[in-house]
């Protein structure tokens, strides 16, 4: 039976805070190289960040009724999340709901499906992430669920689960793991500022990460050009 799930967990604002100075490349491999959504979902515009609890909503081909019944359960910074139950690719979303969206303070959107109204959206500076583009419009008839657990981008993805987006996609983080997560997120930041400042340095990985044997012992040969030549020959 359809339902609407109201009253789920929030996310300590301290916590959003900190998710917000992280990557999702830094996230997604702090957490063991989980959590990536597919990369068919892209940002509707470059440069955007979006970080915030997610509001999941399970829609049907084509209609977006579930979008208008989700809008009343999502609190400023809320992200929303939106699933298909088949493919489609009608742009369920466009300038008028980002309007209220915006009015309303959500985070922004991630749907495993199509949005329109690019040019609005972009100028809108909302952070959107879509499957695709399309201007085909949706109906509103058939009912779904809202804060259900869904399956977008091939992740599954539980209401008051975190959603974090940049240029590189969408990672989620689960939400019982979000402190040990950002804890080690903090650690590889601080690792990869290291390594930077040595890279800058003109160190070579090679050295750095002791390689070299560890490549010989796999088999990689040095030669000469003229050896290789005479090999070829």
């Amino acid at each position: 039976m359809p339902k609407v799930v109201t009253g789920t967990p929030v996310i300590p604002a301290k916590t959003i805070t900190r998710y917000k100075n992280l990557s999702v490349a830094t996230v997604h491999e702090a957490q063991g190289r989980i959590g990536l959504l597919s990369p068919e979902i892209r940002p509707v515009q470059a440069g955007l960040k979006l970080v915030g609890r997610a509001v999941t909503v399970f829609a049907t081909p084509g209609d977006n009724v579930m979008i208008h019944v989700a809008m009343e359960q999502c609190e400023p910074g809320d992200v929303m999340v939106v699933a298909v139950n088949s493919r489609s690719d009608c742009g369920y979303f466009g300038d008028l709901l980002a309007t209220l969206m915006q009015a309303r303070g959500i985070a922004g959107l991630v749907i495993d499906s199509g949005v329109r109204d690019l040019a609005d959206l972009r100028q809108m500076n909302i952070a959107v992430f879509s499957r695709c583009f399309s201007a085909q419009g949706t109906v509103k008839e058939t009912l779904g669920d809202v804060n259900v657990p869904v399956v977008c981008g091939g992740q599954v993805i539980n209401p008051s689960d975190l959603i974090i987006g940049d240029d590189d996609g969408i990672v989620v983080v689960r939400r019982h793991e979000l402190d040990s997560v950002a804890h080690k997120s903090e650690a590889r930041e601080d690792k990869e500022a290291s390594i930077r400042a040595k890279y800058r340095d003109g160190t070579l990985g090679l050295d750095m990460n002791n390689m070299r044997q560890r490549l010989l012992e796999m088999g990689l040969q040095y030669v000469t050009y003229d050896e290789d030549k005479k090999t070829r020959d």
